[in-house]
């Protein structure tokens, strides 16, 4: 009998027992890329299956809703196209921007999002709240957010995105197979570097074991995290996006698939476990924007454009010209790319508040604490982002504006404390060095993926945040769908393989591995032992020796820690079997950061033993795999898509 806090297990405990399922479209990952990938998948006549370890309705890191959209570049009120969009990367992307996939969403997203519109998505302002607002389309009933000349992302009501997503699935004929951990791929002839034929899970509930065997499998499983910080009982969920662990990367790194970009690493500035809650709190960026921003004595918090120069008004924050195209970056010494790192605030494409701001208030010309002045704003500016934004946003509807209202909370009377500079830090809360983010908020690493986004696994293919340097909505949405096309266009001309059993069996010893045990070391401890390695062998800086060391203890762990792991029901299995994936997560970022032998401004990487910063020979992306037991590495050159307008209508397939 299976027990958890003493309490019995409520599910049939089934561990063993097999259940094979074919399937035409194999979807890895439930959320927003996987729902899209499987309905697209369905809509052309395959069969389409979903294995999400959590629940498809409600999952992912957009499960909880979305505010806003784009770049929906395609929308009858913009005034740019997606050329322009990719001209003027993303923050914090820099030269490494993957202009590929972020094309393909410039060039969808508004298409899709009216797709969603069908399924009884609300992207409009039907009851007419917002009418005559500046950011707000009489005819069509959009709104826009953050450039109201330029008009290519929207505001939306997406907060019940997820549920109409799951619908249509279920109205399609989807298979969904809830909590289940999808924990391995399955390759033509148990071979490694070969096509992709299925995968395999586990549910998290029963322990029964599930082979799937596919045409096509579509990775949508998001990406890794928990590599650097996780203290559950110290600092509460201390990532942004506490549940992801990797599993699609790890499971295709064992597959040989090939990755690049996994070198990148930032300090954990917006969840570093001191931070307060994210969107409820006055600030001046993304849902919050262009909210005004007072100190103590009511003194307003000045602005400035794109440019640097001052910004009087509200109306002049949204209308804020030309699209920045870049500059020319001035060459750094290590010593000043570390100083750099130290402080938190970054500029970007958009208007913002003043990036001195700390100095300033140290020197007395401010005083603490701060304020976001929703009542100063217009009411249509106010209420655009209390109640619109703030509460279509993920985690925003319950926790954030339905609890503060039931406290009293009243946008148009109250001012509402900000977390800037509280206890003494800047824009975001401050963090160590060595606590650090790789793909949470969107500018990590992913898959290698040519044109038809499939990866270098024959048969395999990669959509949403496996994609490198990516992390939207919207972007999981046209990618999902673009994915989905390619991989049915690929099903439909392609034999079915066989499963080879050894390989089978192998993962089944090395999933059930824990249960066998009475006691031994659990999940959590093991990760938070994961998490050390990295802190120590690859923080903020790093050199061959240092990143060798942390390959050591990594060996050294699975060789004698990993066999002591114990899972005593179904549940804390599926959680082992994630700090496994961690595990192979870390290997591959460390694999990667020996690869890169160089500084970078952009990916916040620092190699001592190699003090050039941004030296032009390293301006590439690099790559790594697996093949014979040993790790490959080698380059792509940064535009390795070539002519993005040329090849996506070729390789479309619309």
């Amino acid at each position: 009998m299976s027990y958890i806090s003493g309490v019995e297990w409520p599910y049939p405990v089934m561990y063993e027992k097999e259940t094979e399922v074919d399937i035409d479209i194999l979807v890895l990952g439930g959320g927003i890329a996987g729902c899209w990938a499987a309905i697209t998948a369905a809509k052309k006549g395959l069969k389409a299956a979903i294995v999400e370890k959590g629940a498809t309705i409600s999952s992912g890191s957009a499960g909880t809703g979305c505010d806003h959209w784009g770049p929906c570049v395609g929308n009858p009120g913009s005034t740019v196209t997606a050329e322009d969009v990719i001209k003027t990367p993303a923050k914090g992307s820099g030269m490494y921007d993957f202009s590929l996939s972020h094309y393909i969403d410039a060039k969808e997203s508004y298409d899709t999002l009216l797709e969603m519109e069908q399924m009884g998505g609300k992207i409009r302002d039907t009851e007419n709240e917002f009418k005559g607002a500046d950011f707000r389309d009489d005819e069509t009933k959009f709104m826009y957010a953050y450039d109201y000349d330029k008009r290519y992302r929207m505001r939306i009501f997406g907060a019940n995105f997820k549920p109409l997503l799951y619908k249509e699935c279920k109205r399609l004929g989807v298979k969904i197979y809830d909590r289940t951990m999808a924990t391995g791929l399955l390759t033509e002839g148990g071979k490694e570097g070969a096509r992709c034929v299925g995968a395999v899970g586990l549910n998290v509930r029963t322990g029964e074991f599930l082979i799937f065997r596919s045409k096509a499998t579509i990775s949508c499983m998001s990406k890794h995290q928990r590599n650097w910080n996780f203290s559950t009982e110290l600092t509460g969920l201390n990532t942004f996006r506490p549940n992801l662990s990797g599993a699609g990367y790890a499971m295709a790194w064992r597959a040989g698939a090939t990755f690049t970009h996994m070198e990148m690493s930032k300090r954990s500035m917006l969840s570093s476990g001191n931070t307060y809650p994210f969107y409820g709190t006055g600030n001046a960026f993304n849902t919050w924007v262009p909210c005004t921003l007072v100190d103590a004595d009511g003194k307003e918090i000045p602005w400035l454009g794109r440019e640097g120069n001052v910004l009087g008004s509200v109306s002049e924050r949204v209308h804020p010209g030309e699209m920045v195209r870049g500059r020319k970056k001035a060459e750094k010494t290590v010593a000043e790319l570390l100083s750099d790192l130290a402080t938190a605030y970054r500029r970007r494409p958009l208007p913002d508040i003043i990036p001195d701001l700390e100095q300033r208030i140290i020197s007395g010309e401010f005083k603490l604490p701060l304020y976001a002045d929703l009542p100063g704003m217009t009411e249509h500016e106010r209420n655009i982002i209390w109640g619109v934004m703030v509460g279509n946003e993920g985690r925003t509807h319950t926790p954030i504006l339905r609890t503060y209202k039931e406290s009293g909370f009243d946008s148009s009377r109250d001012l509402l404390q900000s977390y800037i500079m509280l206890g003494g830090g800047g824009l975001y809360e401050p963090s160590l060095p060595q606590t650090r983010i790789g793909g949470d908020l969107g500018p990590g690493g992913g898959f290698v993926v040519d044109w038809h986004l499939m990866t270098t696994l024959e048969g395999l293919y990669a959509a949403g945040d496996t994609l490198p340097m990516s992390h939207t909505h919207s972007h999981a949405a046209t990618t999902g769908k673009y994915a989905a096309r390619n991989a049915v266009e690929y099903a439909s001309r392609v034999s079915e393989s066989k499963i080879d059993r050894t390989q089978v069996e192998n993962e089944k010893t090395r999933v059930y591995g824990p249960i066998k045990r009475k006691d031994g070391m659990e999940w959590k401890e093991l990760n938070a032992a994961l998490c050390r390695v990295m802190q120590n062998y690859c923080g903020e800086v790093k050199n061959e020796e240092l990143l060798n060391i942390g390959l050591m203890w990594l060996d050294d762990i699975e060789r004698n820690v990993v066999p002591t792991a114990y899972a005593p029901n179904p549940h804390i299995l599926g959680r082992t079997a994630e700090v496994l994936d961690i595990l192979d997560c870390n290997r591959l970022i460390l694999q990667s950061s020996l690869a890169r032998k160089a500084c970078s401004t952009q990916m916040s990487f620092v190699r001592l033993d190699y003090p050039q910063v941004d030296p032009p020979d390293w301006h590439k992306w690099m790559t790594v795999k697996q093949q014979d037991d040993r790790v490959v590495v080698d380059n792509l050159p940064l535009d390795y898509w070539g002519d993005l307008q040329s090849n996506y209508t070729k390789h479309c397939g619309l």
